[in-house]
């Protein structure tokens, strides 16, 4: 049974391991469209109000560069 119950819990680490950093990886990226978006001309980031998507990009690279810290760490 011990068997078993180690390799469900090693599954389920690198589950969380792959979720963590997989929405790490989406958020930073997220964070960069939104922070740089204005010097590539993309039209659609123009049209945002620049507090907003400061802001929110500011947001969105912090919380992804704690779950890619917690991805790495693996302390569950």
């Amino acid at each position: 049974m011990n068997s078993n119950e180690d390799k469900r819990r090693k599954s389920y680490l690198l589950m969380r391991m792959t979720y963590d950093i997989g929405m790490a990886v989406f958020l930073i990226g997220m964070a960069v469209f939104l922070l740089l978006g204005n010097f590539w001309g993309i039209e659609q980031i123009l049209t945002i109000d620049s507090t907003f998507r400061y802001m929110f990009g500011s947001i969105c690279l912090l919380y992804g560069l704690f779950r890619l810290y917690r991805g790495i760490k693996r302390e569950y």
